[in-house]
C-alpha cells in the first residue's frame, strides 16, 4: 500500500476523532456512573470557647513592676475571689512593661488592668479598655501641676495662696511665658512636662528649646539659681521638697507659683478590656467594691496593685486630662514605658 496513501489516511481520521463530542459513559451503556466521595476530609473546626471560660479565662494582669512573692500571692486572692464570685476562669500574669501591657490588651491577652496615667491614655484611644475606678491617693483620684517662675525674673502671679485658687484663665497668666525657655522634670513626666505643655499650646504660647533637667526638685533649683531657664513645671508642691528647704531658706518667697494646673492627671485607672460583654464588665464592676469591703479582699488589692481606695468613674472623668495630653502634641507610645 502507498506509504503517502496511509498517512493521510491517518490524519483525517485523527482530525474527525478530534472534533467529534465527548462521549456520555452512562447514557451510552445505561450503566450510572457512582459518585466520588472523598475520603480524605478535614474534621469540622472545634466551637471558640466562651470568654471566661477554663480554656479562655479572663486574664488579671498586676502592675510591670509587681516582682515580690506577696504581689503574686495577692493577686491570686483575687483572682479566685473573682471566679467564686462571677464564676468565671480568672489567671494572672505579669507583663514586662506597661508597653506590653498595652500590646496584651491589643491581642486579648489581658482583661482587668491597673494602668498608669500614659498606658491608660494609650490603651482608651486604641479603643481597648473602659475605665471603671480611679485610685485614690491622700483622698484625691487626680492631682495638677504648677507653672513655677522666679520673682527676680519679673514674672508675675496669677496664683493666690491664700486661696489656693488661680486668679485669671491660662491664657492671661502663661502669656508672659512666651520666647522664654522652660525647664521640664523628664520627657515622661505628666506634671513636669506633658499637660503644662499641653496648656501652653492649647493657648498658642510658643516657648524657646526647653531644658529636661531630671527631677521636680531640680526644676526648682534650676528657677531658684536662674541662668538655665526661665520658668518650670512642676507638682504641687514642689518647692516644699525637704532638701530644698533646707538649701534654700527664702525659696518659698524667691520661687513664685505662676498659676496651677487643675488637678486632671490620674495616679492610676483600674480598667476592663473592651473585649468582654457589657454586661460581664458591669458584673465585675459591682464585684470590685464588694470584694474591697472584705478583709482578705482589701489586704490583696493593697499587697497586689497598693490600692487603699478606689474612685467608681467612667472614661468621661478623665476628659481633660485626655484633651490635655492630645494638646502636648507628643507621640503617646514614646510615653509608655
Amino acid at each position: 500500500m502507498n506509504i503517502k496513501f496511509l498517512l493521510i489516511t491517518f490524519v483525517f481520521i485523527f482530525i474527525i476523532s478530534c472534533s467529534l463530542p465527548p462521549v456520555n459513559v452512562a447514557q451510552a451503556t445505561g450503566t450510572p456512573i457512582p459518585a466520588v466521595t472523598p475520603t480524605d476530609t478535614a474534621p469540622p473546626p472545634l466551637p471558640t470557647p466562651e470568654l471566661g471560660d477554663a480554656e479562655n479565662p479572663l486574664i488579671l494582669a498586676l502592675a510591670p513592676s509587681s516582682n515580690t512573692q506577696a504581689q503574686i500571692d495577692a493577686a491570686k486572692v483575687i483572682a479566685a475571689q473573682f471566679t467564686e464570685r462571677t464564676g468565671y476562669a480568672v489567671v494572672t500574669v505579669i507583663p514586662d512593661s506597661y508597653t506590653a501591657l498595652v500590646d496584651a490588651l491589643e491581642k486579648g491577652n489581658a482583661h482587668i488592668v491597673l494602668l498608669d496615667a500614659f498606658s491608660y491614655e494609650l490603651a482608651y484611644q486604641k479603643e481597648l479598655v473602659q475605665a471603671v475606678f480611679a485610685v485614690v491617693k491622700d483622698g484625691k483620684a487626680t492631682y495638677g501641676a504648677q507653672f513655677i517662675a522666679s520673682r527676680k525674673g519679673g514674672f508675675k502671679s496669677y496664683f493666690d495662696p491664700l486661696t489656693q485658687t488661680n486668679t485669671a484663665e491660662a491664657s492671661v497668666a502663661l502669656a508672659q511665658f512666651a520666647d522664654k525657655k522652660p525647664c521640664w522634670s523628664d520627657e515622661i513626666s505628666p506634671s513636669g512636662y506633658v499637660i503644662p505643655l499641653g496648656y501652653l499650646n492649647q493657648n498658642q504660647i510658643q516657648t524657646r528649646p526647653a531644658a529636661f533637667v531630671q527631677g521636680h526638685p531640680t526644676v526648682v533649683r534650676s528657677v531658684y539659681a536662674g541662668g538655665i531657664c526661665d520658668f518650670g513645671a512642676t507638682y504641687i508642691d514642689a518647692r516644699k521638697f525637704p532638701s530644698l528647704e533646707d538649701q534654700y531658706p527664702d525659696l518659698m518667697e524667691q520661687v513664685i507659683v505662676v498659676w496651677q494646673v487643675p488637678e486632671i492627671i490620674p495616679y492610676s485607672v483600674f480598667a476592663f478590656s473592651t473585649v468582654m460583654p457589657q454586661s460581664m464588665r458591669d458584673l465585675f464592676t459591682n464585684i470590685v467594691p464588694a470584694l474591697m469591703q472584705t478583709t482578705d479582699g482589701k489586704a490583696a488589692f493593697e499587697a497586689a496593685y497598693d490600692i487603699e481606695e478606689l474612685l467608681s468613674v467612667n472614661d468621661a472623668y478623665f476628659a481633660e486630662f485626655h484633651e490635655y495630653v492630645d494638646e502636648a502634641r507628643l507621640e503617646l507610645s514614646t510615653l509608655v514605658k
